[in-house]
Order: C-alpha cells, then structure tokens, then sequence
C-alpha cells in the first residue's frame, strides 16, 4: 500500500504488502495512533479495518465497546463455523472485540497450536479455557508464550498459562479478560470467590472495562459469581455445560449475566458427541470412545456493550447463528473483501 512505511513485525508487514488487502473497501487512518508504528512522512496510512483489525486503531473513543463471546467451540464442525460466520457477523453486529472459549476445540477436548493459530486468524481475539485446558501438551508452548490466552486464574499458580490479560480493541479500548472455575462438581481448584477479589486488586486501575468467563457446571454457583461481582466487573458469562441459558441480563451495580453462553458445534448431539455411543456407555456400563458430532452446526455467542469509561455493561444479547446463516455470512465477508466479486453476482452488474 502506498505511504505505508516499515512495521518492526515482519508477519505483520508481509499482511501489510498483501495486494489482496488492497480490495477492501473498509479503509480508516491510523494515523499517530497505530498500534504498528508506521512512518508514513506526513500522510495517513491506509491499512484494511476488516483484514488487520487487530493491530491498529483510529485514535476516536466509541460510545460503547461491543464484546463477543463465543460459547464452547467443539471440534471441528465448531472450528469451521467459526471460521465461516465471524468475519460477516463482526460487520453486521458491529463487534469491537471477539473472546472465545476454546477447551474443546482439538477433538472435543483440548486445544493445539495449529488450532489456536486457526481461530486467530477467523478474527478471534482472545481465546479463554477451561477444565481440559492441558488435555493437548503441545499448548503449552503457547500458553508461556502468547498473551492473548488465559488459564484459568484459580489454577495453581505453576500451571502454565497467564491468570488474566489486557486486550486492545480496535478502537482503543482495553479489555480484561480472564477466567476462573468453579469447585461444584467440577475438579479441585482454589477458591474462585478469593481469587477473584485477587485479581481485582492486581488489575491496572485505569481498565474498567472486564470480562470473566466463569467456566463452572451448577448455575446457582454461577449465579452467586454474578452478584459477588455485579459492579465490580463488566460481565460475569458462563461457559461449560454447552446448554445456553435464556437468563441474559444487566445486573443492579451494571453487571452483564449469563448461567450459560452455550456451545458453538453440532448440536445433533449429546452436549457435541455422538448420541449413541454416549446412550449405550449410559445403559450398558461398557467403556466408548464419545466421537464429535457432525450434524446441526451452530455457533452461540453473547454480545455484551460496554460503557469504556465506567465499565458498566449497557447491554446484552444472545447471539444464534446456524448453518444456513454461517454460509450467508461467509459470503457477506467475501463480497466486502471484493466488491468485484460483489458487483459480478448482481444481476445486471
């Protein structure tokens, strides 16, 4: 692109260079405030808000700060929905920034690498887990190295994994974002309740704005982690059961709720397996291996708005997207990637 100077991260000038880039219509100015530090000698930098959303901003505050989270991925029909509908539903709701709870991605349990990269480059943000976070070794290279992955905060303090991380969204709003477990019926953890008051204290003051996804089973348990926390955290949403909640709300003290957000997989399924190996190991005691699902492909996700200068929630809403609507949307992102492209299917165009 013209007047774009050298970026220090050379993945992130090759995007840059990437004359594909250049079809996308979706332009704004970085200007002094890129977050690549491009020397452009005097002329704003032209750099593609669909394509690199993540590494630069305008400099303009929003009123609110749109935050995505999207429930449990299972496997690959949930990786794949992911990757079909996220580009087209981040323009169509407006979304600032996307937070994904990926424990079950590699598999149905797990996450690896090459699974992480894949979810990162489907415009993911932020990727939080869960119970099974260490099922797949070879994550934890990832988890010392990268910053935009959490463990679960009550985890011991060796596990690998940071206990929270600070998220810029394309309009320069900070995000935290962490996650915690909770202890009924789930494996043993320190306690969620202190360790929240914890981290609460550790997080940089200037950052109102936070998100936790509290990956617990007992939705009264869930509950109480909403009221602990209403006015004290942006959003309390919950992940782990794969079933969502129709409990979507804003709490007294401006706390956006949420038991359950769901599963994004096959939901022709027990909770993203097989129905029948699941119903004989059931009534039969013998030992199954519980395969992923294949069918009925949804993504379910919550939006959150956030007030940047208070943190409090101003809105919340669950978000369906099934299969039919993926592929729309997978369009809808490709059509705006190359409005060529669009104008040639236009009858008459």
């Amino acid at each position: 692109m013209e007047n774009v100077g050298r970026i220090s991260n050379p993945s992130v000038q090759r995007q840059i260079e990437n004359p594909s880039y250049k079809k996308c219509p979706r332009y704004f100015c970085a200007g002094r405030n890129c977050l690549l530090g491009v020397v452009c000698g005097g002329d704003a930098p032209r750099v593609c808000f669909t394509c690199l959303n993540r590494y630069v901003l305008c400099g303009k505050r929003a009123q609110n700060v749109n935050i995505l989270l999207i429930g449990d991925i299972v496997g690959k029909p949930g990786k794949r929905i992911v990757q079909q509908a996220l580009g087209g539903l981040r323009a169509r709701e407006d979304i600032d920034l996307v937070i994904a709870n990926a424990e079950n991605a590699a598999g149905g349990s797990g996450l690896t690498p090459k699974i992480y990269i894949e979810l990162l480059g489907a415009g993911v943000d932020c990727i939080t887990m869960g119970d099974h976070i260490y099922r797949r070794r070879e994550i934890e290279a990832v988890l010392h190295s990268e910053t935009n992955i959490v463990k679960p905060a009550n985890f011991p303090r060796a596990a690998p994994g940071l206990d929270y991380t600070v998220i810029r969204a394309p309009n320069g709003v900070d995000v935290i974002v962490f996650s915690l477990l909770g202890r009924l019926y789930m494996r043993p953890v320190d306690c969620p309740w202190s360790r929240a008051d914890e981290l609460l204290a550790e997080f940089p003051p200037q950052v109102p704005v936070r998100i936790l996804d509290f990956h617990a089973e007992a939705t009264s348990e869930k509950q109480l982690m909403g009221r602990y926390l209403d006015g004290r955290v942006s959003a309390v949403l919950g992940t782990h059961t794969h079933v969502p909640t129709a409990d979507e709300q804003i709490l007294p003290q401006g706390t956006a709720f949420q038991c359950d957000v769901g599963m994004t997989g096959p939901c022709e399924s027990i909770i993203g397996r097989r129905v029948e190996p699941v119903l004989q190991a059931t009534l039969t005691f013998r030992p199954a291996y519980f395969q992923v699902a294949k069918d009925d492909v949804r993504l379910r996700a919550t939006l959150v708005s956030v007030d940047p200068d208070t943190g409090k929630a101003t809105g919340i809403r669950r978000i369906l997207i099934t299969q039919d609507e993926a592929d729309r949307l997978e369009k809808l992102a490709l059509a705006a990637q190359d409005p060529a492209c669009d104008q040639a299917s236009t009858p008459g165009g």
